[in-house]
């Protein structure tokens, strides 16, 4: 403050708090303001918040599980479609296309057939796991969504386009196994890699207006892995298409 040219009063007009609330600030090290005011007060005295209340920059640093997390989306929806994109282009080695209807990543990603058959030539893995069509979980969701384009007609819908693509060495696509399926439907995970989308499907809302997480490998144990390992478990007990 001294820096500054500011008393104790004339910082507290500034933040718009009371002149009693900055002494508390100075007295005590551990009081730790709201992040508004800390904002205001750091602006005030040209200062980076770091300076004044470092522990609450070092609260932000995520540490362990939560540094796999790299993105959190309300929606599944609200994660831009370049994010998808990038993650495709970018993987060498592994794509895994583990939600039930993977429907509309063809109508996310432009010439997406053309796309996933160039991953296919240049030796990366691609494959797809989906619901049964004419399974009872499939049946039984549909009636729960309850929406004109119903989940049976997505997968075939994606079943169509994967037969686009032709036999190649790199692609597989399977069925979850009857017994997998309501696990199956109830989470959605996408592999790039290291790096992976996963949609916990909520209620009655379909795929985009469920939650999506965004994961990047960081040591083994992690979210990445344990969500790519329920994905693997169901792939190992699906049924080849």
């Amino acid at each position: 403050m001294k820096s500054a040219g500011l008393s104790p009063r004339q910082l507290a007009a500034r933040v718009g708090v009371s002149g009693k609330t900055v002494e508390r600030w100075i007295a005590d090290a551990e009081l730790i303001p709201h992040a508004r005011n800390r904002e205001d007060a750091c602006t005030a005295l040209g200062v980076d918040e770091e300076m004044l209340w470092p522990k609450a920059v070092k609260d932000r640093i995520k540490t362990g599980g939560d540094r796999e997390i790299i993105h959190s989306y309300p929606y599944r929806s609200s994660c831009p479609s370049t994010v998808w994109g990038e993650l495709v282009h970018g993987a060498k080695e592994k794509l895994f296309f583990a939600g039930y209807t993977n429907y509309f990543l063809w109508l996310d990603q432009p010439a997406f057939v053309s796309t996933l058959r160039q991953k296919l030539d240049s030796g990366c893995q691609v494959r797809f796991l989906l619901g049964d069509p004419d399974g009872e979980v499939t049946r039984n969701r549909e009636a729960v969504e309850d929406v004109a384009l119903t989940v049976s007609t997505r997968i075939r819908i994606t079943l169509e386009h994967l037969g686009k693509l032709g036999a190649h060495e790199g692609l597989e696509a399977r069925f979850s196994a009857p017994d997998d399926a309501a696990n199956h439907v109830s989470l959605s995970v996408f592999r790039f890699d290291n790096e992976a989308l996963v949609t916990p499907h909520l209620a009655r809302l379909v795929g985009h207006d469920s939650p999506l997480l965004h994961l990047r490998r960081h040591a083994p144990g992690g979210m990445f892995d344990r969500f790519t390992e329920h994905a693997e478990e169901l792939w190992s007990r699906g049924i080849r298409q």
